[in-house]
Formats: C-alpha cells, sequence, structure tokens
C-alpha cells in the first residue's frame, strides 16, 4: 500500500486552525447528515482539532467515531474538543489515507472533509477508504474548488493571491481544485454508486469578513504555507506581505463577499 507523498501545504498555525476550529457537522457535512443512523460506527479521516469529529459523534449515540490525522500535535486538540464536550463515544489516533491501518468492512461511514486536495494519490485513498467501508456503507468526501472561488469588488492583489496558492499547493503534490474532480475520482476508484453535489461557504457579514479575510492575510505570512512559498522559489517575503495586504484591503470594504465552491461525494459500498 503506498503511503502519503504530498506535504500538507497549511500545517497547524493558529491562523489555519481558526478556520478548521469553525467547522462543525452542519456548516460542512450537510450532504451527509441524513444518512447517519444513531448506531453507526464511523471514521473521521484529517479530523483535525475534531469539531466535526465531535458533532459526529453526538449524533451517534448508540455507535463510535475515530478521528484520525497524520499530525499528532492537532491530536492534542482534538482530545480536548471531545472531552470538553463530554463524549465517550470517540477515540483519535494518527493515520495515513493510503494505508489505514483497520480492517476491510470496520466503518458504516468514512469520512474526509478538505483531505482529497492535499493527497498524492486521491484514487487511492479512495480504494482505501472503501476497503475499510462495510457493504452497504458510506464513504462522504468534501473538498474546496480554489479555481472556483469567487469575491467582490476585485481588490488588487487577490487574484495573485489565488494564483499563488494553487502554484504552491500543486507543487507540495496536491490539487486545489479537487471539488470539480471528486465524481471523477470515486468513478476511477470503482465506486458504481455515487451521488454528486456542491454547496458552499459564504462570507458577507462584517463579522465574516473580517474574520475570513485576517484568517488568510495572517496565514499568507505566518504559516506553514509561508515558508512553502519562499522556501519553493514561489514568491519572496515582499510579495507574501503584498498579498496579505490585498486580503485586508478587501476586507475593508463594506461590499465585500467571498464564496467558497465545494464539491461533495456520498458513495455508498455496494
Amino acid at each position: 500500500m503506498p503511503e502519503e507523498t504530498a506535504v500538507y501545504t497549511h500545517g497547524h498555525h493558529e491562523s489555519v486552525l481558526r478556520s478548521h476550529t469553525w467547522r462543525t457537522a452542519a456548516n460542512s457535512a450537510a450532504y451527509l447528515l441524513g444518512s447517519l443512523k444513531p448506531h453507526m460506527q464511523i471514521l473521521d479521516i484529517g479530523c483535525g482539532p475534531g469539531t466535526i469529529t465531535a458533532d459526529l459523534a453526538a449524533l451517534v449515540p448508540q455507535g463510535h467515531v475515530t478521528g484520525v490525522d497524520r499530525a499528532p500535535d492537532v491530536l492534542d486538540r482534538a482530545r480536548a474538543t471531545a472531552a470538553g464536550r463530554g463524549l465517550d463515544n470517540v477515540d483519535f489516533a494518527v493515520a495515513d489515507v493510503h494505508a489505514l491501518e483497520y480492517p476491510d468492512d470496520s466503518f458504516c461511514v468514512v469520512h474526509a472533509h478538505q483531505v482529497l486536495q492535499h493527497v498524492g494519490d486521491p484514487v487511492a485513498a479512495l480504494r482505501e477508504m472503501y476497503r475499510v467501508t462495510k457493504p452497504g456503507g458510506f464513504v462522504a468526501v468534501r473538498d474546496a474548488d480554489y479555481a472556483a472561488m469567487t469575491w467582490f469588488p476585485q481588490v488588487a492583489g487577490m487574484d495573485d493571491w489565488l494564483d499563488l496558492y494553487r502554484r504552491v499547493a500543486r507543487a507540495n503534490g496536491g490539487e486545489p481544485d479537487a471539488g470539480r474532480r471528486l465524481k471523477s475520482w470515486a468513478r476511477a476508484a470503482g465506486f458504481s454508486d455515487v451521488t454528486a453535489s456542491s454547496s458552499t461557504w459564504c462570507y458577507s457579514s462584517a463579522e465574516e469578513v473580517e474574520w475570513w479575510s485576517g484568517l488568510w492575510a495572517d496565514r499568507t505570512v505566518a504559516s506553514a504555507y509561508a515558508d512553502r512559498a519562499v522556501g519553493g522559489g514561489h514568491a519572496s517575503a515582499a510579495r507574501l506581505d503584498a498579498v496579505a495586504g490585498a486580503w485586508r484591503e478587501w476586507g475593508r470594504r463594506e461590499d465585500a463577499w467571498f464564496s467558497v465552491l465545494h464539491g461533495e461525494i456520498l458513495c455508498r459500498k455496494v
């Protein structure tokens, strides 16, 4: 079984976790929730700080959720999230989606949010997710599509951000426009029962715009992404400063609006 070869573009800087801890099952996995039953066993891949994982655990009170991530440190944050909510049907472990250490047919649902855009072989990852899913169970995947992100107004430097991010992500071995490719990857992985959909995050209130622009401005200059952009020869520190400034300028506009498109697939194992 191949192991992960891609580099996670974002890392786990505070500006990244600021975004990840905002995520809930309601705002990030709504397409899956209607398929959940109280007894289900769920594997949450790339769980990060565990906010979605904890929500899923609360939705399957007679079941169990295992959250896995490649980064051991972030799992401490996930454990604290679950403990703070008094959940006793959830555990966490280090794992690689390309080589999961679970037997065949182990889980009713295998879920991955914003994961396949960062892996070296998404089709192989989906095959491995299929392997550990029980017959009749579901593989549920949601990923952003950077090329489809759109915003207003057109502040100078924002297009530069998008172009730079996509180049850095691809140099790290990922696919930033993953959302549109999920259905094709699932078919290539051998799934025959695939429901494909899409949904968005939209930031438009003054508070949402301030939060979204601020975390991306900080991420651009202070996170692992910044290190990889400069270290990989994609941008200078001065260019990153200019991009961060563009984010802050956009965030000051009263008419600022930003939409993040996501592709989703709900694949039933037959």
